[in-house]
């Protein structure tokens, strides 16, 4: 599962479509936490971080919603920008 991006501690994975499902979704990783985001609708979509962490996480997949849908649909995993 490819590292896309990492940022005060939250590491951002996206799964091989093979290997996944819609909806278009990343997996963050927090301290022992872990969650699915929806990356459309930005909802959690299973798991759980603590809140200032998912926070965070909403904020830059907002930034990014767009490459991050390229992502998903082509594949091709890049690095992307992480928050500053």
């Amino acid at each position: 599962m490819p590292e896309i991006s990492r940022f005060y501690g939250i590491t951002i994975k996206v799964f091989f479509e093979g290997s996944e499902h819609d909806p278009p979704h990343i997996h963050a990783y927090y301290s022992g936490y872990e969650a699915s985001i929806d990356i459309r609708t930005l909802k959690v979509i299973g798991g759980k971080l603590p809140k200032k962490a998912l926070h965070l996480v909403l904020e830059w997949v907002k930034l990014h919603q767009g490459e991050l849908l390229t992502i998903w649909k082509q594949q091709k995993f890049t690095p992307v920008k992480p928050l500053e």
